[in-house]
Parts: structure tokens; C-alpha cells; sequence
């Protein structure tokens, strides 16, 4: 069988299973978890032997004209390079993991049916983003991803925290793509093609008219999609979801749709250095802001869900600089790390069975009842934190490595400003990532809570995924010195000045963090923190449900984050009040402008309509009146009209005549 035809079933065979669950479910329950797993890890097989016949070597393309469209053509094309190869085999090996733990996590859930499907779906949409060679192909999966995140984070529709969760997670994604989609549409008129070698090409002759305003046009769908600054709050109420959705959301899909799509036009951007230096502060705001957000958290996903912000942060970041290599090796590092850490968090939930969605401050004895969990999570905030030997060191350093290039003038595609920017906020989030990451597995699994009671072993299911991302997590980036082929050729082998400052940084955010919670943890009592509130059920989906609905959890006392952040506590606990900016600035005006709407159509439009509709029934009245049946009386209206008319036509006689 041709890499061609390989690739093409790689997405569709998750879509057929997605269409074949949706139609089985209620008829035939017995195969909604075969058809949500078989086809899934059957197109994370074929990836993989797409990849390796890719082999880092030349591109494989293949296109046929979809439709005619009488102006710019839109093509059905593939277009698989090193990097597409491998995030293809990140996003099958994920999704697989997520539909195998879901097995066990929602194996009581009575819409596990279609939530399977839903996930199947939301795979193939993202393969085809990353296999895509056409824009408007890509621009398809791309909203099919949007769908699905609505549907995946209201999965809990009965509470109205997860109906506002999915409806904002629509609204706030497009308000990114109506300008992405302009973008798109000013890229394929200048280039004349919505294929993607074409627009490369284009770029290359300088046949691009409009850089910037492209560029930051096609930003701005970026920003929304990869829950970037401004257009990140989002993402921590997506938590209302399922948790092996926010796994999927966070790790393969959605998030890391955007980070791609610029990797892939990075020579798009690159011709604008205003574009590249909006990129820079984009992602260093977002950076810094959202290391500072997740070290006020209480509810652990809600620390994970801005950790995923912080790190794609630092691929845009790669990305401001001019480097997609360091960019796409630290998503492929990501998505390991961070799907085994929500995939941890949900055994917690399970096995905790606490109904106040993973509060921190409410755990206690963790560590030895769920020990699946408590390794595998340790390994992934280790690599989350940069510590070597795990994945999260390698790439992060190449992210740096990058930035420093820049900043001394070593590479040119984008401004020094740029590498200096990145380069500052990337040293200072990786002290703020290591005390946030030491604070999450502090207080989760060493809490000072009240222990919860045993709700039992986990299932297989959940467990054995744990172990199988622990592996890329602890050993992905020893790989880093054979994908050099794989990502444009250039070295992601870190250097001794970023290394240093790095690793040095990171060690001195644990150790101070760690000092802080020893010194809270001595003053506090075990279960002072808040109470334990244990779940008459341990499902963790009905656990999360009804979780949402609890108020906040008292304050901690033994919090290290409160110390470290002092004043700052607050205001980075409610996400730096975003949320009440956007209410003032859009939200209120628009309600205003509704309200002003409604007022001119009720008291206004409708007085008018209203008054023309009495005018007919009055008039309607009258001829009422006058149909009384009466012959004579028709006869003398008749006699009297005619003798009105025989006046009239007299008089205007004589007016003619004396004229």
C-alpha cells in the first residue's frame, strides 16, 4: 500500500469510527468501545509507518482538485514533512490513551457513547489539520475541532458551570477565527493559492503584498485556538469537562492546532518583523502571566490547564524567534508530559472521590493508596518542571537555546527585541513553573487535609496509560540528537549558558518553595485545611459534575503560594480579573446595546405595527357595520352614492367650461 494511501486512512479511520459509534450506540452498546478504541490506535499504527517512511527526508505531497471554484482553486492535498509526520504520531498515540483510559473512567457514564465519538471525531479533525496541504482543508478540521470542544467541555450539561464553560470556549476561539478566516482568504489572494507549498513559494518570491496585516490577522485565530494572551480565559474553565477531554484538549488537539499551523507558514510571519515582535510579547506575557496564575490555584486542573497556556507560551515563544524546530519538539514533549499529568489528576479524582473537583486543600494520603499515580505524575512535573534527564529539560532548552541566538544577533529572522523578550520571560516562567509544579505535587499527595476515604484499586484501564506516557515523558528527550533531520536540520542539543540558567533557576524556585511549605506545613495540623467532603459515588465523571456546583474551598493555611505571592495572590488567583475586563469592555456594552434593541423593537417598530394593524380593524369595523343584509338599505347607500357622483361630475363640468 502506497504512504499515500496510508496517510489518507489516518484520519478517516477515527471518522468512521466516530460515524459508526454515534449510529451503534444505543442500538449496540457493546461495540461503542471497540469502535472507539480499535480505530483510534489503528491510525496512531499507520501514522507511525508514515513517519518512518517520511523519514525526516522529502516532503510527501499528493493533491487533487476538490472542487472549481472559478478563481482560487481549493485542492484535496497532503503535505507531510518531518515535523507533520511526527505530530500525527503524537496526536494517534494520545488520542488512543485517552479512549483506553476513558474506558475505565466513564465506564458508568450513560453518555459514553456519544462522548466517544466526540473524541474520535475531535482525533480526526486534528490529523487532518496536520496532514493537510490545502488551507481550506485545514481550515476544516480546524472547526471541527471547535465543535467537538464545545460538545467535549459541556459533556456535564446538566450544570451550568459546564454549559458557560463550552459556550465561552466557543465564543472566545471565534472571536480569533472571524479574523483568522480573513487572514486566510488575504494569504490565498496574494499567493493565488490556498495550497500550502504555493503559499510557501509565494513567500519565497515576495509575491506576499501584505504581510502584517496577514500576519496578524492569522494571529489572532492562533492566540484563540492555542489559549494565547488575550485570548487564553478559555481554557481554565474548559476544566469543566471530563478529564480525559482536558488530556486530549491539551496534549494533541485543539491547543496545539494553532502552534502548528504557525510552524507550518512560519515564513509567513517571518516577513513581517512587526508580526514577529507582536508574537514575542505575546508569548512572554502569556508566559509569565500564566506561571504566576497557576501558582494561586487550589483546584489542581485548573494549575494544569495554565501550565498548558505558560508552555505553549514558550512554543510561540520558539516561534517569535524564527526556530519551528525547538517549537515543535517542545509540543511533541508537551503532549507526553501533560497528557499523563490530566490523565493522574483524573485517578486522583477517581480515587479520591472528592466532590470538590481535586481541591488541593482538601487531600490527604494520596501518595500511598494511588502509587500509579503518584510516580507517573512525579515523573511528568519533573519534565514539566525542566529537571534532566526528563523530556521537559530538552525541549525547553531548546526553546532558550533559540531565543539566545536570536537576542545576540546569531540568527536574523526575527529582531533582537524579540530574543531578548523571549529569553527573559522563558528563564523567569521556568522558576515560576518548578515552585508551581512542587506546590501541585505538595499538597496533592503530602496535603494537609482531611484523608478521604478508599474508594479501592484503579481500573487497569487508567492505570497501565499512566505507565506507558511515563516512558516518552522520562525518555523523549534523550532522542534529541537524531531529529535534527526531522525539524529543518538544525540542533536542539542544549547549551551550557542556558542549561545552567535554566536548571539553576528552576532548582532555586523548588528549594524556596519548599522551604516556604515546610515552615506552613510545621504551624498547621493535619485536616485544618479544609474538610474532606467524601462522594457517596466514585464515579469521577458524576464526581466532577456534582463538583461544580460547591463553593471555593476554604483558605489554606499550609498554601506555599500565598506566601510566595503575597499581594499578588489575589488578583493571579481570578486570572489577573481578565474576565471582569472582557465583561466591561465587551460583554456589558453588548447587553447594553441588546437592551437598546429590544426597547426600539417592543416600544418602537411594534407601536407602529400595531398602530397599523388597528387602523385595519377599525376600518374593518366600519365596513362591518354597513354590511347589515338589508336590501333597501344597500339600494339607498347605491341611489345616494350615485347622486354624489352626479353632483360631482356636474360640478366639475362647470369649472371646465368657465375655464
Amino acid at each position: 500500500m502506497t504512504t499515500t494511501t496510508l496517510a489518507v486512512l489516518v484520519p478517516l479511520l477515527p471518522f468512521l469510527g466516530a460515524v459508526a459509534g454515534l449510529l451503534l450506540g444505543r442500538t449496540a452498546p457493546g461495540f461503542v468501545r471497540p469502535l472507539a478504541v480499535l480505530p483510534t490506535l489503528a491510525a496512531a499504527v499507520l501514522a507511525v509507518v508514515v513517519a518512518v517512511r517520511q523519514g525526516g527526508g522529502k516532503a510527501i505531497e499528493a493533491a487533487t482538485e476538490l472542487t472549481p471554484t472559478g478563481s482560487v482553486p481549493i485542492d484535496l492535498a497532503l503535505y507531510i514533512d518531518g515535523f507533520a509526520a511526527l505530530v500525527a504520531v503524537l496526536v494517534g498515540v494520545v488520542a488512543t490513551c485517552v479512549q483506553i483510559y476513558s474506558t475505565g473512567y466513564l465506564r458508568e457514564d450513560p453518555r459514553y457513547p456519544s462522548y466517544a465519538a466526540l473524541v474520535s471525531l475531535f482525533t480526526s479533525a486534528m490529523l487532518l489539520v496536520v496532514y493537510s496541504g490545502d488551507l481550506m482543508v485545514l481550515l476544516v478540521g480546524w472547526e471541527i475541532m471547535g465543535i467537538c470542544s464545545y460538545f467535549l467541555v459541556g459533556h456535564y450539561w446538566e450544570t451550568p458551570e459546564a454549559r458557560a464553560a463550552s459556550l465561552k470556549a466557543f465564543l472566545v476561539t471565534k472571536l480569533g477565527d472571524v479574523p483568522f478566516l480573513i487572514g486566510l482568504f488575504a494569504l490565498a489572494t496574494d499567493a493565488g493559492t490556498f495550497r500550502i507549498t504555493g503559499v510557501l513559494g509565494a513567500v519565497a518570491s515576495g509575491g506576499i503584498d501584505h504581510p502584517t496585516l496577514i500576519a496578524l490577522l492569522l494571529l489572532a485565530g492562533v492566540a484563540g485556538k492555542s489559549a494565547q494572551f488575550p485570548l487564553h480565559t478559555w481554557l481554565p474553565d474548559a476544566m469543566a469537562g471530563p478529564t480525559p477531554v482536558s488530556a486530549l484538549i491539551h496534549a494533541a488537539t485543539m491547543v496545539a492546532a494553532g502552534i502548528y499551523f504557525t510552524a507550518r507558514l512560519l515564513p509567513v510571519f517571518a516577513e513581517s518583523a512587526a508580526a514577529m515582535t507582536v508574537l514575542a510579547v505575546m508569548a512572554a506575557i502569556t508566559m509569565v502571566g500564566s506561571a504566576l496564575a497557576a501558582l494561586a490555584q487550589d483546584d489542581i486542573k485548573r494549575v494544569l490547564a495554565y501550565s498548558t497556556i505558560g508552555q505553549l507560551g514558550y512554543m510561540a515563544g520558539a516561534l517569535a524567534v524564527g526556530d519551528r524546530g525547538s517549537a515543535v519538539f517542545h509540543l511533541l514533549s508537551h503532549a507526553a508530559f501533560k497528557a499523563l499529568l490530566f490523565l493522574a489528576a483524573g485517578t486522583v479524582i477517581h480515587a479520591a472521590g472528592t466532590n470538590s473537583l481535586t481541591a488541593m486543600s482538601r487531600m490527604s494520603g494520596l501518595a500511598k493508596r494511588i502509587p500509579d499515580a503518584y510516580w507517573t505524575m512525579t515523573v511528568a512535573l519533573l519534565a514539566l518542571a525542566a529537571i534532566p534527564p526528563f523530556a521537559g529539560f530538552f525541549s525547553k532548552e531548546a526553546v532558550l537555546v533559540a531565543a539566545e541566538h536570536t537576542a545576540l544577533g546569531d540568527r536574523t529572522v526575527a529582531p533582537a527585541g524579540a530574543g531578548w523578550t523571549v529569553l527573559v520571560a522563558g528563564l523567569l516562567t521556568a522558576l515560576l513553573t518548578a515552585a508551581y509544579a512542587l506546590r501541585l505535587w505538595l499538597r496533592t499527595f503530602h496535603g494537609r487535609g482531611a484523608e478521604a476515604p478508599d474508594h479501592g484499586r484503579q481500573p487497569l484501564a487508567m492505570t497501565s496509560v499512566l505507565w506507558v506516557l511515563a516512558i516518552p515523558s522520562l525518555g523523549f528527550g534523550l532522542t534529541v540528537t537524531y531529529l535534527d533531520d526531522w525539524f529543518d536540520g538544525n540542533a536542539l542539543t542544549p547549551t551550557l549558558t542556558t542549561a545552567v540558567l535554566g536548571t539553576g533557576l528552576a532548582a532555586a524556585g523548588a528549594v524556596i518553595t519548599y522551604a516556604v511549605w515546610r515552615t506552613l506545613a510545621a504551624r498547621t495540623p493535619v485536616g485544618a485545611a479544609a474538610p474532606h467532603v467524601a462522594h457517596p459515588d466514585a464515579d469521577a465523571g458524576l464526581v466532577e459534575a456534582e463538583a461544580l456546583r460547591l463553593p471555593h474551598p476554604a483558605e489554606d493555611p499550609a498554601d506555599p503560594g500565598r506566601a510566595l505571592l503575597g499581594p499578588l495572590h489575589g488578583p493571579a488567583a481570578d486570572g489577573f480579573h481578565l474576565d471582569a475586563v472582557y465583561r466591561a469592555a465587551f460583554v456589558r456594552p453588548v447587553l447594553a446595546a441588546a437592551s437598546l434593541v429590544r426597547f426600539l423593537d417592543r416600544e418602537v417598530v411594534d407601536t407602529y405595527v400595531q398602530a397599523a394593524g388597528n387602523s385595519a380593524k377599525g376600518l374593518g369595523w366600519l365596513v362591518r357595520r354597513a354590511q347589515t343584509g338589508n336590501v333597501q338599505t344597500y339600494l339607498s347607500a347605491l341611489l345616494a352614492g350615485s347622486v354624489v357622483l352626479a353632483i360631482v361630475a356636474v360640478a366639475l363640468a362647470n369649472a371646465a367650461a368657465g375655464a
